[in-house]
């Protein structure tokens, strides 16, 4: 019997290897670029949303050299970047991209940052790469395919209690933002095992992924800065989410085991994480 079009894979598995391996290309270039490339005297371009949060000149070189693979290698399709990459496409495919997640880390030399680009077909990201070049890892995703860092599968720990569970998050870069988390912050602290800010979002919702952290949690993300590292960690076995039924968001962002995540959603919503 022949095949109709709704019985065709909503996501071939041939376009899928391709955006992987594309994707990883980008992110190995763009990593080697940023570590090797570091001046000493790193300088800032420009402010985002204060003072503090800084766009570097490497941010913008890294982007300019991701897009440019694309444009070369898949050029009908979208772009969404941090530092103002956006084109709208004509494929369908579109690429969420940080040129660096984790910009002031690496300002000051620390080595908490990666590169980031997840790739959305028709909405739905199908692949996911983060690669730390610093930390010598690449965590990788392909929907319904599982997720893997550098060679190894990863996978979630299991559900500990809310009070046994090492929690990881991070703060905005506006004072009226940083208040209010350091107040849902100080109500959390005593409930669970201990918390943890690394300053990468990305690397987090990875560090989830492959069990060095119980969960993750933050408010005031963007796209880029989860888009890949949420399809790694739903892929080792997350849940991942923003407000009870609705998905993660610039509003909030949760991911963790199955049995921890609702307790970890349910105490967030009560103490209002997802608004200032």
């Amino acid at each position: 019997m022949r095949s109709t079009v709704t019985d065709q894979p909503k996501h071939p598995d041939g376009l899928k290897a391709e955006l992987l391996e594309i994707a990883l290309d980008a992110a190995y270039r763009a990593g080697a670029f940023l570590r090797d490339g570091r001046p000493d005297d790193l300088g800032v371009a420009a402010t985002k949303s204060s003072a503090v949060d800084v766009v570097t000149e490497m941010d913008i070189a890294s982007e300019k050299l991701i897009t440019g693979l694309l444009a070369e290698r898949r050029p009908h399709d979208g772009v969404l970047g941090e530092e103002g990459a956006s084109v709208e496409g004509t494929s369908g495919v579109q690429w969420v991209i940080d040129p660096i997640d984790g910009t002031v880390n690496y300002l000051y030399g620390l080595p908490s940052w990666a590169v980031s680009i997840a790739v959305r077909v028709d909405g739905e990201t199908v692949v996911g790469v983060v690669h730390a070049p610093v930390r010598g890892e690449t965590y990788r995703a392909v929907l319904g395919e599982g997720a893997y860092i550098n060679d190894r599968p990863a996978r979630v720990r299991p559900a500990p209690e809310l009070g046994l569970a090492l929690v990881g998050t991070g703060f905005g870069y506006r004072a009226e933002r940083r208040s209010k988390q350091a107040d849902v912050l100080r109500e959390l602290i005593p409930q669970v095992r201990d918390i943890r800010r690394g300053g990468s979002a990305a690397i987090d919702l990875c560090d989830v992924a492959v069990g060095r952290l119980d969960a993750y949690y933050e408010r005031g993300l963007n796209a880029w800065d989860y888009a890949a590292g949420d399809l790694i960690a739903r892929e080792a076995g997350a849940l991942t989410g923003g407000r009870p039924t609705e998905p993660l968001s610039p509003d909030l962002t949760i991911a963790a085991p199955p049995g921890l995540f609702e307790v970890l959603q349910a105490r967030l919503e009560d103490l209002g994480a997802w608004h200032d």
